[in-house]
């Protein structure tokens, strides 16, 4: 059927009471969904508002053929990402690790689209929240002893694959970039292990600000008062201004996290979090904590009397430069937790072996287990 024929085919055919068309505010794009027009649309009683929501809430828990569709992406994702380990060389450009992915994806998996433009940001590109697009492309040179954020995910299928590896570029971790990094992975897996059915993102992301801060008081960025305090005080936001995670599908960030009437959050870091909801079994969404020195956060924080009392400047002196570390897994929701579909080396340990070309085996996720725990 041709758009000319819909005036007629539902005037003679269907003679509907009322015709559903898709206008929707999208929280994550701050854009309305382009609504359905055809010539004499205007000789039928439409409604804008019901159908979009619908939709939405369709897309929010996904099906067993979906999740086998995430769990493989994933797969080919979590390889390539590994692939990159293996290959990275101090010298290189940002680009060719971004190439390299994209090839490993598309030769090994038939990925021909990815989820989003790369990250490649090594150094102090690392801190740049989404670095890569078309005013900074991935252009850098990648320095000895570099940390690298790598946040590459390929498309299959029209769904989307999100993932972050934070790796040395010379296949070892110095002392602080190791701070740093455990830092990073230990409120992940707090993270992880609270996830279920009930439990709100909202003070998941909290629980990841509190995990940070407690090992940037223990290495001694933070001092002068309580985990309490750095809390009060939105210490967590300086050093990771993003949220903690958006639902993933259909879109990156797929729709749904941001509901009508979701408790709107205005503080800083909780204000761009994209998923404002309790958890709910067959839900699919990021988990990816950070820690960055970004100087212009660092600064304002350190020109906010308020925050600066807690920031020991000698001490976080050594850190500037060192860039970011982002750690990002695709995670669907279970009744009594989570399976976690990313499947690339974590620990400072793994990392480093698998750099050094031990082999890191990816298995083959079983959908039918995943499926029948939702």
């Amino acid at each position: 059927m041709y758009a000319s024929d819909i005036n007629e085919h539902l005037r003679d055919e269907v003679n509907p009471k009322i015709v559903y068309t898709t206008r929707g505010f999208n929280a994550d794009s701050k854009r309305y969904a382009k609504e359905a027009k055809f010539d004499g649309i205007e000789d039928f009683r439409v409604d804008n508002g019901k159908l979009y929501q619908e939709l939405v809430e369709c897309r929010v828990i996904k099906t067993e053929r979906e999740l086998k569709l995430l769990a493989h992406i994933n797969r080919i994702s979590s390889e390539a990402h590994i692939w990159v380990m293996q290959n990275i060389q101090p010298g290189m450009k940002e680009f060719q690790i971004e190439s390299m992915f994209q090839h490993w994806g598309y030769f090994r998996g038939g990925c021909r689209h990815q989820s989003y433009t790369s990250i490649c940001g090594c150094g102090p590109h690392g801190s740049v929240l989404h670095y890569g697009h078309a005013g900074a492309p991935n252009d850098g040179t990648i320095g000895e002893s570099q940390l690298c954020l790598f946040d590459m995910g390929a498309e299959f299928r029209c769904y989307a694959s999100d993932i972050t590896c934070t790796i040395p570029s010379n296949g070892k971790f110095t002392s602080d970039q190791k701070l740093i990094y455990n830092a990073v992975l230990a409120a992940q897996q707090a993270v992880m292990a609270a996830i279920k059915p009930g439990v709100s993102y909202i003070e998941m992301h909290r629980l990841a600000y509190r995990v940070i801060c407690e090992h940037l008081m223990d290495i001694g960025i933070l001092h002068g008062g309580t985990i309490d305090d750095m809390m009060n005080a939105n210490m967590g936001a300086v050093f990771m201004p993003h949220g903690l995670g958006h639902f993933m599908g259909l879109d990156t960030h797929d729709v749904g996290g941001r509901p009508k009437n979701h408790p709107k959050q205005t503080l800083p870091g909780f204000s761009s979090l994209r998923c404002c909801v309790e958890l709910r079994a067959g839900m699919v969404l990021t988990v990816e904590p950070g820690v960055y020195f970004n100087d212009y956060s660092i600064d304002s924080a350190l020109n906010d009397p308020a925050m600066s009392i807690y920031i020991n400047s000698e001490i976080l002196e050594r850190f500037r430069g060192m860039g970011g570390v982002r750690i990002e897994d695709d995670v669907v929701v279970t009744r009594t937790g989570m399976v976690n579909l990313t499947q690339c080396p974590r620990t400072v340990e793994e990392i480093q072996d698998t750099m050094a070309g031990k082999a890191w085996n990816v298995k083959v996720i079983d959908n039918d287990l995943v499926f029948s725990s939702i």
